[in-house]
């Protein structure tokens, strides 16, 4: 490891690799766990990258990517590993006005490329409630979701090019601009949602759309889950696909986030059965903001909702949107296990109903917060833990119940380390062979984040 590091300080300069104290006091999140690396590398550019994979393939060193360090399955848990942080390769290289593009490096911060795009009347769609911290590497290696999956897909609808290191140094520069481009295999979506252990991402380019004029936003109570689904597709279909969120809260997360010491207070009454946020993104701000409002009696008038108010100006949309985004609420009930699971909304109340029983009748003061973005199939589950040395079994009660209905262990925070041993509750063993198959074939030695998602063998981990 010394020669190594020797080598990396050629390569990088001494200033650019933490170790010691200097590295224990730069690996911190509040998030998720990074252990203790070796040392913390910070290249400039793809070139420096690609250097560092390459000595570190030869020394057969274990290399963990880094961005905003703002997971949630210890996907960046680095203990005795190269840490390899992005955080100096951060521009917005090009925007293309005509084409709608945006060419940007991985360790720029999402909610700077998303500001980049709006300064050039454009709309980069992705957003989620890290948008201040996570990186575009990070964003991409996870396909992250968030607020606008409904309207725009997740991360890997947005991405049309990707410039990825693999695990021996080659660069693989597949910067397509074209929307259509079947032009043999589509070699991006190997990086796409692969964590960090296929490759190393280092360059993007982000299909834009045109900047939305209109925002209309609202809070609505519902009082029976049975109304959630009709409320979904009646507000699709009404507002012509501008529908953009669709957030669901269960009422033990609406009281958390509108009591103290929360900042928020209610918008509407307490006592309804689910709270949501819609939000509608459009290209005329009179005639959207009309049609959103009759839209919303319509659903008052058939029963389908029980109370609604609609947001009339950006502060009392921010108002509505930080009582979701205040997930750090859920603390109060800690210490928690977070959980981030999809499966088709027909089956969610019955899902949840078992699985608030199974905690029940093994810890009955046990507390459950259930939230999610629904409209595309995922709930978050806070969970507090009243004993220690439980995780796994709270894990068994949350992901068992899955298989049956056809469900995912992980709707967007991706598999890490944490629900690694699950991935079979979702995966069948063609697939994880295919997994493993491409592993290995990409990075044999298996330096890349070893240990996550799917180890080369058994043997093979960090923890």
């Amino acid at each position: 490891m010394d020669t190594l590091l020797a080598d990396l300080e050629a390569l990088l300069g001494a200033e650019h690799i933490l170790t010691g104290a200097e590295a224990t006091g730069w690996a911190f999140s509040s998030w998720t766990r990074l252990g203790a690396p070796r040392a913390i590398l910070r290249p400039a550019t793809t070139q420096e990258v690609s250097g560092i994979l390459r000595l570190a393939h030869a020394a057969g060193a274990a290399v963990v990517p880094w961005g905003g360090r703002t997971g949630l399955v210890d996907g960046a848990f680095a203990e005795g590993a190269l840490a390899l942080s992005l955080d100096r390769m951060t521009a917005v290289e090009e925007i293309d006005p005509l084409g709608a593009t945006m060419t940007v490096q991985a360790g720029c911060v999402l909610e700077a490329a998303c500001a980049a795009a709006t300064a050039e009347d454009l709309f980069l769609p992705v957003d989620l409630g890290a948008r201040g911290s996570a990186t575009i590497g990070g964003v991409v290696s996870t396909n992250a979701g968030g607020n606008r999956v409904l309207r725009y897909g997740m991360t890997r609808d947005s991405v049309l090019g990707l410039e990825a290191v693999l695990a021996d140094g080659t660069v693989i520069s597949s910067l397509n601009h074209l929307i259509k481009n079947n032009a043999g295999y589509d070699l991006k979506q190997l990086f796409i949602g692969s964590e960090g252990t296929l490759g190393v991402v280092t360059r993007a380019v982000f299909r834009l759309r045109p900047r939305p004029v209109s925002q209309e936003t609202a809070w609505l109570a519902v009082d029976r889950f049975e109304a959630l689904s009709p409320l979904l597709r009646s507000l699709e279909s009404s507002l012509a696909g501008s529908l953009s969120a669709f957030e669901v809260m269960w009422p033990a997360f609406y009281d958390l986030v509108t009591t103290p010491p929360a900042a928020g207070r209610p918008i509407l009454p307490a006592g309804h059965a689910y709270y949501v946020l819609v939000e509608a993104l459009g290209p005329d701000l009179i005639r959207d903001a009309a049609r959103f409002e009759q839209v919303l009696t319509d659903a008052l008038e058939s029963g389908l909702v029980a109370d609604a108010a609609i947001a009339k100006s950006q502060a009392e949309r921010d108002r509505m949107w930080a009582l979701r985004d205040d997930v750090a609420q859920t603390a109060r009930n800690g210490p928690i296990i977070t959980f981030d699971v999809s499966l088709p909304i027909a089956a969610m109340e019955a899902y949840v109903a078992e699985v608030r029983g199974a905690l029940a009748a093994r810890w009955p003061q046990a507390g459950m917060t259930v939230f999610g973005h629904l409209g595309d199939g995922n709930l978050h589950l806070i969970i507090g833990v009243v004993e220690p040395d439980t995780r796994s079994e709270i894990e068994e009660m949350v992901y068992g119940p899955l298989r049956a209905r056809a469900g995912s262990i992980s709707a967007e925070h991706g598999i890490g380390l944490q629900k690694r041993p699950y991935l079979a509750y979702s995966r069948n063993p063609a697939e994880l062979a295919l997994m493993r198959t491409l592993k290995t074939a990409l990075d044999p030695r298996g330096i890349l984040n070893p240990g996550k998602v799917i180890p080369l063998d058994d043997r093979q981990s960090l923890t």
